[in-house]
């Protein structure tokens, strides 16, 4: 297993940095281009505010905690001026897509947009010491938190009072986000915040009596038997399990990690496909139809949070059946998705694990979970002696 942190860490750097570095810059406008092919070839020049915050994160978290590299900022810089200039409407929500040169295309119903700008200027604040970038995290967090019982607002289609669901999605992202930005809020707001987060994902919509995590759950918190109600996002519940993790180590709290554990595992179990290998993207929790005509496509981003989700499990605790699962999914991973000969990795496979559609970056794509994924496990391995829990 000690060989890992090297092969992680050669692939971030000689793989998926320099494609990002070379391919997305816009010079001329400014942000970064997302939509790539399998070359680096822009084919839209369309810009999603919640893949810009992440890559200006991404470079942003490089140049504090992997090298201090004038290009990573630079890059961070880059896109962060973008954003600040065209990102936000009157009242400091996020667009979810603008042109090429920053004109809005589609409104800011999409509260993730603002999540991953929190984060990216948090960590750009943190290289620079820059009190503006600062002042958009907080500011922008503070929206989040307004948000947090009707996300979408007025660009909500659901009819109130009929079928009103909870959605596991932000409790997910503020269970991480919380972590990220804490050096910039009060100590008691995280706190609180940190217990809220815990308990929504491991008791509300974590259900022991089924052993499965729930994308929604009745405004109560009971099981909905309807097709959002059983729904299964196997890589949502994993990636969840290590900010969990996360949360367990700040904490101390060893039966927090161990619950995260046994949940990842068991979700793994579940959602693996016995016939070809990989990891499901949709389930549903009654083996009925999905809804999701995608639902059994291999995804990039599931792959790699489960790696580094058996990664930190592993380190953390020496779970032989997260080292087992690790193995297994580093071996998939690797032979179905890696791009040997241009760099990154492919992000859509068939159930069979071939490559259904060969581009690098595009909507819903961008330069975030291989890159962090890279970094998570390199680092996880590299400091295991120092995360042993006492």
């Amino acid at each position: 297993m000690d060989n890992y942190s090297k092969v992680y860490k050669k692939e971030l750097i000689e793989s998926i940095i320099p494609f990002w570095m070379k391919h997305s810059k816009d010079e001329k406008y400014g942000g970064f281009f997302t939509c790539l092919d399998r070359y680096g070839n822009v084919f839209d020049t369309d810009k999603f505010m919640w893949l810009q915050g992440r890559q200006v994160w991404t470079f942003a978290t490089l140049y504090n905690k992997l090298e201090a590299n004038p290009a990573y900022l630079a890059m961070a810089q880059h896109g962060a001026s973008f954003m600040q200039k065209y990102g936000r409407d009157a009242h400091g929500d996020w667009y979810f897509s603008l042109n090429q040169e920053g004109k809005p295309l589609v409104q800011p119903y999409n509260i993730f947009s603002d999540c991953f700008a929190t984060m990216g200027f948090g960590a750009l604040y943190t290289a620079t010491g820059k009190d503006e970038y600062a002042d958009i995290a907080k500011n922008t967090f503070e929206n989040i938190l307004k948000r947090r019982d009707n996300t979408k607002g007025k660009y909500n289609k659901i009819y109130p009072g009929t079928r009103e669901l909870r959605n596991f999605s932000l409790p997910m992202i503020l269970s991480n986000l919380s972590l990220e930005i804490e050096h910039l809020l009060d100590k008691s707001l995280v706190d609180n915040l940190i217990a809220d987060v815990i308990d929504e994902v491991m008791n509300v919509f974590y259900q022991p009596e089924y052993g499965v995590i729930f994308e929604n759950v009745n405004k109560d918190g009971s099981f909905s038997d309807t097709f959002e109600g059983r729904l299964l996002n196997p890589g949502h519940t994993i990636e969840a399990m290590w900010f969990m993790m996360d949360l367990g180590v700040r904490l101390n709290d060893k039966d927090l990690v161990n619950k995260a554990i046994e949940i990842a595992i068991k979700t793994l179990e579940y959602g693996w496909d016995k016939d070809f290998g990989g990891i499901f993207y949709f389930l549903d929790f009654k083996g009925h139809p999905p809804l999701q005509l995608e639902w059994d496509q291999k995804l990039w981003w599931v792959h790699l949070e489960a790696l580094v989700c058996m990664a930190k499990a592993w380190a953390l605790t020496g779970n032989e059946q997260a080292k087992h699962w690790f193995e297994k999914l580093h071996e998939y991973s690797w032979k179905h998705f890696r791009d040997e000969e241009y760099g990154e990795w492919y992000g859509y496979l068939n159930r069979r694990g071939e490559v259904l559609i060969n581009l690098k970056g595009g909507k819903w794509k961008g330069c975030f979970h291989a890159p962090r994924a890279m970094f998570q496990v390199y680092k996880t391995f590299e400091l295991k002696q120092s995360l042993q829990l006492v």
